[in-house]
């Protein structure tokens, strides 16, 4: 077994489009769908959560609106995206029915995982949808997106999601089975690349274009999402994914290009917590808060004697002691005017006091970098 795969503890899938949707008639693949969500329903069988970023409504959508395979304006590319969603995402409930799985539709821009605001509130709905047992499907708003704040493609998207909520293993299903020294399909003496530990100029000048004409991306676009989740501490592979079963095959040590990586998810996000990001205010806490912090508690509005600075959710902020030292950083659950106004009480309090339930944590431990 590919222990790398199956023992992740949240996975990220990525489908193409020419994997769902057959070119040639454009109707979905319902087959090759069950078999992945069968794939699917055994690794939540492991105990893992899973998250699938789906290409394909465009390509349902032109099919649907009888739009052919000609070049579409914005507006009809559009058009077909909202006429394809809605049709993809009801062939992902009726396949996850099979095995009681709820499922849940995300849609997002780029511009919702850059601004901070939009970036906290798209990852806090897809930890609630794993913790709750769904298996969300995201897609890139195609209704709405321009070129401005557009992906262009489910690669990067796929990654920018894996860093999101943590992922330890992304998969990028595709219709080339990895990397190669050279393009397959024009050279036929190009070496196949089992593994990556790093991506260097020769890594990168491998890359070639994709093959299929029904999708927006290639490897250049993998490598980069390979650098994205590599350094955010999940690994990745490119996998073959037009047989069936495509998970179970890479779970048996199928073959793929794995992109490795020294880190941990939770060393990732600590270390960028820790070092990349500028501050906006301080939290003084009690003797007791730092002793509960360093035995890897959550900071609780309780253990808050001081706020300082202006602040919002989600925003770095300096930790320290009663004594003015430095602790640590963490990103505050709370803006500072909530903050001041629920320091020193307890967590089941911050609902009489705010006017509505948010988190118990001033600081949730997987948000604190301390040292």
């Amino acid at each position: 077994m590919n222990m790398r795969l199956t023992k992740a503890r949240r996975l990220v899938i990525k489908i193409g489009s020419s994997l769902l949707v057959d070119q040639q008639t454009g109707a979905l693949r319902r087959d090759w769908l069950d078999a992945l969500v069968d794939d699917v329903a055994a690794c939540r069988a492991r105990g893992q959560d899973v998250l699938l970023v789906s290409s394909g409504a465009i390509a349902l959508g032109r099919h649907s609106l009888g739009l052919g395979k000609k070049a579409l304006h914005l507006e009809d590319s559009q058009a077909a995206a909202a006429a394809g969603q809605i049709r993809l995402a009801h062939a992902y409930q009726e396949s996850l029915a099979r095995h009681d799985v709820p499922v849940a539709q995300i849609l997002l821009t780029s511009e919702d995982t850059e601004q901070r605001r939009r970036y906290l509130n798209a990852r806090n709905t897809m930890t609630a949808l794993l913790a709750h047992g769904s298996v969300p499907v995201v897609n890139e708003n195609d209704t709405v997106a321009t070129a401005e704040i557009r992906f262009g493609d489910n690669d990067r998207l796929a990654a920018r999601v894996a860093v999101m909520i943590g992922a330890d293993c992304l998969v990028l299903l595709s219709d080339i089975d990895g990397l190669y020294s050279a393009d397959p399909r024009k050279d036929g003496g190009a070496e196949f690349i089992a593994e990556v530990s790093e991506i260097t100029p020769a890594i990168e000048a491998m890359a070639g274009a994709t093959g299929s004409h029904g999708g927006s991306g290639g490897m250049v676009t993998k490598l980069q999402a390979a650098r994205l989740a590599s350094q955010a501490g999940c690994f990745m592979a490119i996998a073959d994914g037009r047989g069936t079963h495509p998970i179970a095959q890479l779970a048996d040590n199928g073959r793929a290009t794995w992109f490795t990586t020294s880190a941990t998810p939770s060393s990732a996000r600590k270390r960028w917590i820790g070092g990349s990001l500028r501050t906006n205010g301080s939290i003084t806490i009690d003797a007791g808060a730092v002793q509960a912090l360093g035995r890897g508690k959550s900071l609780l509005p309780a253990g808050v004697i001081e706020v300082a600075g202006d602040f919002q959710r989600g925003d770095a902020v300096v930790v320290q002691g009663p004594d003015g030292a430095t602790l640590g950083r963490g990103l505050s659950a709370y803006s500072t005017a909530d903050a001041e106004r629920i320091k020193g009480h307890h967590s089941n309090e911050i609902q009489a006091i705010l006017g509505f339930l948010g988190r118990e944590e001033m600081i949730h431990r997987d948000d604190l970098a301390l040292g």
